[in-house]
């Protein structure tokens, strides 16, 4: 799938696709699929124009566009599968219930270029919300990445909400650096529309000890900080209070902008959560 992007990396001396150890690849092969076939529920790649509608309309329900029409239009996902981007879904009794995205992308790296995936949207519909199961379909695109010779998913996601810091920290693993004011600027879907849309981004190190132990369900919330550590407090439920308090909504989004952008030009990262669902940042090097 990844033929051509591979050659031009080669004429352009881009460092990618590397070469993955086999028992790697086999071990989040398992991870994803010794869980979700548990819970009944298939998780499977979308290539064809059929299927792939099915991931739009996902996306579709999860992120109701305001005024009409469609998050990613079926023939534009065809065309980032086609060009060696992933998209899947997860289905329970052939029913879909879960989908995700994501484009192949560059970023620098102290040895030159490297390819990543862009995660750029992973979405659960209502009723099978909190279940895991964005973590399950997170776990298949690892292993997809993984058997594509790429080690490094990147994403994006709101700070201020809660579940989503604990699905990348806890349950995949993840370091999170990087802090864009209004990344994506003013956003049309009903989840989004009137807030500012900023962002950070998540660093998924596919074949680290974290994203290793996490696989595992060894990681959890952060109970003693060490000596290089800092908390950063988060609301416990923004969404809840967007709907109830606009005002002090707004308020934790400046605060909590604050609150990063200056940990993070201090050379920080955030490494997990505390019980309380807090930030946990630690210097970049000691974060591992």
């Amino acid at each position: 799938m990844l033929e051509h992007i591979a050659s031009e990396l080669i004429a352009s001396k881009l460092t990618a696709l590397d070469l993955i150890a086999p028992e790697l690849i086999a071990e989040a092969a398992i991870s994803w699929e010794k869980t979700s076939s548990h819970n009944g529920i298939e998780i499977r790649s979308l290539e064809v124009a059929s299927e792939i509608c099915d991931a739009a309309e996902i996306f579709h329900l999860v992120w109701p566009p305001i005024g009409g029409g469609t998050q990613v239009p079926p023939n534009l996902l065809r065309a980032i599968t086609h060009s060696g981007g992933y998209c899947s879904a997860a289905y329970i009794n052939r029913e879909p219930i879960a989908a995700a995205l994501a484009i192949v992308g560059v970023h620098q790296s102290e040895s030159g270029p490297r390819i990543h995936l862009h995660s750029h949207m992973t979405g659960v519909i209502e009723p099978y919300r909190n279940r895991r199961i964005g973590t399950m379909i997170k776990a298949h695109q690892r292993w997809w990445a993984m058997s594509h010779g790429i080690d490094t998913i990147i994403w994006t996601f709101d700070p201020l909400v809660a579940r989503n810091a604990k699905l990348n920290l806890v349950n995949l693993g993840v370091s999170i650096r990087g802090y864009e004011p209004n990344f994506y600027g003013a956003m049309k879907d009903a989840i989004n529309v009137g807030e500012e849309s900023d962002r950070v981004f998540a660093w998924w190190d596919l074949t680290g000890e974290r994203a290793r132990a996490a696989a595992q369900g060894e990681l959890g919330p952060i109970m003693q900080l060490s000596e290089s550590q800092v908390v950063v407090e988060t609301p416990p439920d923004i969404v809840a209070l967007r709907a109830r308090d606009p005002k002090a909504a707004r308020e934790w989004r400046y605060r909590m902008r604050e609150n990063l952008t200056r940990e993070f030009a201090a050379g920080r990262e955030i490494v997990g959560v505390t019980k309380n669902g807090d930030y946990v940042l630690d210097d970049l090097l000691a974060g591992g």
